[in-house]
Order: C-alpha cells, then structure tokens, then sequence
C-alpha cells in the first residue's frame, strides 16, 4: 500500500486579489487552496510538498496545525501574484512580481503516493523529467496552467506549452478551461480538443468553463457536469484549484469521473461564495449537490 493516497507537489504564493468588491492579501497557490480545502476531509492519506522563501513560513505553521502533513523544500523566494477580477468573475489579469525556485527529482525520492497532483504556477516550476519519473510511481495529476503562463515585464500572458507532446504521455489527469484548452490544442469546441488531448496521451481531461459547468473526458464518454449556482459571488480565486481538490479526493476514493466532477462543482460553488479557501465539509458539498440550482454545460 503507497504510503500517501493523494500528493500535492506546488509552490505557496503571495497573493493581491483585487475585484470590484475588495481588496485583500492572502496566501495563495494552487499548493495552499488545495490543501486548505482537502483540510475537511479526514479520511485521506495526504501529503503536501512546497518550496516557498522564509518570510512564508508562518504559513506552513498555520497549515501543519491543521494536521496536514507537509514537506517543505528551501527557496530563496515565493512567487508573487497579483490576481484583478472585472464584474464576471469568470475574467482574471494577473501580474507576477517575484519567482520561487523550481522544484528537482531529488525532491520526490522518498515520496511514495498513488496520485501525484502537480499544482504548477510557472512553466519552470518543474523539469520535464519529473513526469516519467513520477508516473512510474503513480498517476499523474496536472493545473496546465502554470504551463502556459509567460511573464514577461510582471504581466502574465498565456502561450503554448513547447514540452506538451513529452510531458502529456504521462499525465493521467489534466484540468484547463476553456482558454487554455485553446492555447493547447487549437481547438475551441470542446469535444475535439478533449479528444486532442486524449489522443495526445491524457486518460482523463478536465476541462472547467466557469459558471457554464465542466466537462471530463475519459476516452468513452463526455461526461457533462453542471455548475451550482452560488448565493453570492465573492471571490473566484482558487475555484479551479477547489474543483481539482474535491475531484481527486473522489477519484482517489473511487469515485467515477461522472461522480467525482459534481462532488468538486459544489465544492467550487461553496468556495466562490467567500474570501480564502474552502472551508466546509462533506456534508455541505453534499447539500449544496442537492438544493443549489444546476446549469449543464451545452457540448
């Protein structure tokens, strides 16, 4: 039996969140969102592993008293982004003001998990070795959208990830929205670039369209998945990353894809509603699956 069933490997950042509403400063990362929200499930064997710089530390603190099992690697800095939300908060600018070290195979000698979650901010964040690497000791989960990201002047643009057709081989899970399934495959339906990607050697794409829903793709089937309408729309920041929490949770559980995708929409509706991270529960997943109004995703 592997050691941990779920494995976060990211960096944790500095985050400015600006929308119409407010401004705030908080933690941040794909890293820090998804292992905040993961905090309300007690029935999993999770490790998280981070670099971030010495003034983030406290973080790390604050994370471990929560019982979350980390390991920290050295970084002379941690990334700094500025995430500027319009109305629709389905629309996000972000700038890039400093950079962490990237992470090396040495990192993951000794870690032993089935699902290996690869939360990439920056597209050096990893070598390209770390994906055969770590497909050979379990299934590879990945954000594309570190991948895809330039900064080039502390504004971030999207461009084409060179090492796609390489690294793709190996990667069990991958989660893009719309743009960036775009900048991917060249495709702007969905079914085609799923099955790009598929074809590429992706066994389960996750491709998540804001407050339209998602859709995954096993190889067989597009699995449709509603969004839930939130009560309020507060902060978007880190849905994407809640989704991918609460579907790898599930798949780790085995859960089907179809399964696994409504349990994580709910919880992205609950994360919207509020600043931070998710902080709720099973049950509150659950409820909100059974009460909030759905909206499925037109393919």
């Amino acid at each position: 039996m592997k050691t941990h069933e779920l494995c976060y490997i990211g960096h944790i950042t500095l985050d400015k969140v600006v929308t119409p509403k407010r401004t705030v400063h908080i933690p941040g990362g794909t890293s820090y969102y998804f292992s905040q929200a993961i905090c309300g499930f007690d029935d999993i064997r999770y490790l998280m592993v981070t670099a971030v710089g010495k003034t983030e530390l406290d973080v790390i603190e604050q994370l471990r008293a929560k019982s979350i099992e980390i390991i920290t690697k050295p970084s002379r800095y941690s990334v700094c982004f500025e995430n500027i939300y319009e109305e629709n908060q389905d629309n996000r600018t972000q700038k890039v003001s400093a950079k962490a070290d990237p992470f090396r195979l040495k990192h993951f000698s000794d870690i032993e998990a089935g699902i290996y979650h690869l939360g990439t901010l920056l597209a050096d964040d990893f070598p390209i070795e770390v994906f055969p690497y770590l497909a050979a000791k379990g299934l590879v989960a990945v954000d594309v959208q570190g991948y895809l990201r330039e900064v080039r002047d502390e504004q971030v643009y999207l461009i084409d990830w060179d090492d796609k057709l390489q690294a793709l081989l190996y990667i069990h899970f991958l989660q893009c929205n719309e743009l960036e399934m775009e900048v991917l495959t060249g495709y702007t339906e969905v079914k085609k670039a799923a099955q790009q990607l598929y074809d590429w050697g992706v066994k389960e794409i996750i491709i998540t369209l804001g407050s339209m829903g998602s859709v995954i793709y096993d190889g067989q089937t597009y699995h449709r998945i509603p969004a839930y309408t939130p009560k309020e729309i507060v902060d978007a920041t880190g849905c994407g990353d809640t989704y991918m929490t609460g579907y790898l949770y599930q798949r780790a559980k085995g859960h089907s894809p179809q399964e696994a995708g409504r349990f994580a929409a709910a919880m992205s509706t609950l994360k919207i509603e509020r600043s931070g991270p998710f902080q709720g529960t099973k049950k509150d997943v659950q409820t909100c699956m059974q009460t909030a109004e759905q909206h499925f995703p037109e393919i």
